[in-house]
C-alpha cells in the first residue's frame, strides 16, 4: 500500500461523463480497428485525470480482446468487434468516469512472477511492496515467515514462489481478504497457511520473520488520495490514525514481547522512516535500516536482533 495511488495522483475527473462516455473507436456497433479504439478510448481516460491513459487503454483492450499488449501494436488487422465493443465500452467507462483501478476491471495485477487475482477485498499490489519480498529472499533455509495484513496474499505468495523452502503464512483481519489470498494460492498451488488475526493477537509464538504492508495512511491525508484509492480500496487496510502509525505502534509493541522474532520488515509512508525507525528500536530491534523504492522515497524499515 503506497500513500498516493497506482499509478494517478489526486484529484477529481475532469470533464466527467460526457467525455469519458464519448469512446469513438468503440461507439459504432460494426466492428472498429483496434487503433481507432484505443485512440478513443486514450482521449477519455486522459480526459478524466488519469496519468497513464495509453497504458490503460492498451492493458484493457488486450484484456477484452484477449491478446497480449504486443499484439496491439503489431497487428493491423485486429479489429474491435462483437460483444468485444460492449465489453470494452464498459471497461473504458469504469476507468475514465468512476476511476476504477485497472487492475480491479481486469481482475489481476501483476506482482513479482506471479499473476494475482485482485479485486476491491484487498489493496491493489504496489511495485514499492515488493521490498518486503526482497527482504524475506535472505531470510535462513526453513524459517518460519509471517505476511502479516496479507490482502490478496502478494506477499506471502510471492516468497513462497521464489523460496519454497520457507514456511510462509498470511493473516489479515478481514476474512473477505483472506478468502482473496486463499483463492489465489490455490490456484497458483502454492502451499501457505492462512490466518484471520488482528495485528498478533492469538497469533502463535512459531515466526522467525514478520513482513508487513500495514495501513499507514494519515486520517489528514484522506482528501489528498487519488479517486483511484479512496472510492475502490478497502479503507480499513489505508487508514491509520491521525499520523498514520497507529497500527504500527501496536505490532511493535506486541512484537516486542516475541523474542523469537529475529527480523521484523515494515512498509511505511514518506516521511515516516525516523520514527518507525525509533519504535523498531524501542522494541528491541538495535540494528534497523531503511531501504528505499524506486522513486527513492524510504518505503521499507527493517529490524533485526538476535534470539
Amino acid at each position: 500500500m503506497r500513500d498516493t495511488s497506482e499509478g494517478p495522483g489526486p484529484g477529481g475527473a475532469p470533464g466527467g461523463h460526457r467525455q469519458a462516455g464519448d469512446v469513438r473507436g468503440t461507439s459504432a456497433r460494426r466492428g472498429t480497428s483496434a487503433r481507432d479504439a484505443l485512440d478513443g478510448a486514450i482521449t477519455a481516460i486522459g480526459a478524466a485525470g488519469c496519468e497513464t491513459p495509453r497504458l490503460d487503454a492498451e492493458l484493457l483492450l488486450a484484456h477484452v480482446l484477449g491478446v497480449s499488449r504486443e499484439r496491439l501494436s503489431v497487428d493491423s488487422d485486429l479489429v474491435v468487434e462483437g460483444p468485444a465493443v460492449r465489453a470494452f465500452q464498459n471497461a473504458v467507462r469504469r476507468r475514465a468516469v468512476e476511476r476504477e483501478p485497472v487492475a480491479y476491471i481486469i481482475g489481476l495485477r501483476g506482482f513479482r512472477r506471479l499473476d494475482l487475482a485482485v479485486d476491491r477485498r484487498a489493496l491493489v499490489p504496489r511495485p514499492e511492496t515488493e521490498l518486503l519480498v526482497e527482504v524475506g529472499l535472505t531470510l535462513p533455509c526453513g524459517a518460519r515467515v509471517l505476511d502479516l495484513g496479507t490482502g490478496s496474499g502478494a506477499v506471502a505468495l510471492a516468497l513462497k514462489d521464489e523460496r519454497p523452502d520457507l514456511l510462509l503464512t498470511g493473516s489479515d483481519l478481514s476474512e473477505d481478504a483472506l478468502a482473496l489470498a486463499r483463492a489465489n494460492g490455490e490456484r497458483l498451488g502454492l502451499e501457505v497457511g492462512w490466518l484471520r488475526a488482528d495485528l498478533l493477537a492469538g497469533v502463535p509464538d512459531e515466526f522467525d520473520a514478520i513482513l508487513s504492508n500495514p495501513p499507514y495512511v494519515a486520517e489528514s491525508d484522506r482528501a489528498a488520495l487519488a479517486p483511484e484509492i479512496l472510492r475502490h480500496e478497502p479503507s480499513q487496510a489505508l487508514f491509520s490514525g491521525p499520523d498514520g502509525l497507529t497500527a504500527i505502534r501496536a505490532l511493535l509493541a506486541q512484537v516486542a514481547d516475541r523474542g523469537r522474532v529475529a527480523i521484523v520488515a515494515l512498509e511505511i509512508g514518506a516521511g515516516q522512516a525516523e520514527e518507525v525507525s525509533r519504535l523498531m528500536g524501542a522494541a528491541g530491534f538495535h540494528s534497523v535500516r531503511v531501504e528505499r523504492d524506486l522513486a527513492g522515497i524510504e518505503r521499507v524499515v527493517v529490524g533485526e536482533r538476535r534470539g
